[in-house]
C-alpha cells in the first residue's frame, strides 16, 4: 500500500471465528498473524491505524484509530 509508512504494516483483511470475533488478521505485506500478536505489534508501533486498549471486561482489544471512517474499522474490512 502506497500509504504505508516504512517499515510499518497495515491490516488489510480479517478472519473471524464462528462468533463473529476477528481470530486473525492479514498484513498488507501478506503476513498472517493471530489477534494477541497483533495485538503486541501494535503496542510496538508496527501496525498503522490501530490501537489497543482495555475493555470494561479487563481485557485488551485491539481497534482501529477512530478517524470518523466506518469502512476501515476491523469489523468492517474483507475477511479471508
Amino acid at each position: 500500500m502506497e500509504n504505508a509508512a516504512p517499515g510499518k504494516e497495515q491490516v488489510v483483511a480479517v478472519r473471524k471465528n464462528g462468533d463473529g470475533d476477528i481470530v486473525q488478521l492479514q498484513l498488507s505485506s501478506g503476513a498472517v498473524v493471530d489477534y494477541k500478536q497483533a495485538q503486541q505489534m501494535a503496542k510496538a508501533g508496527q501496525i498503522e491505524h490501530v490501537n489497543v486498549f482495555k475493555g470494561r471486561d479487563g481485557d485488551e482489544h485491539l481497534r482501529s484509530d477512530a478517524d470518523g471512517d466506518p469502512t476501515n474499522n476491523l469489523d468492517n474490512l474483507p475477511t479471508f
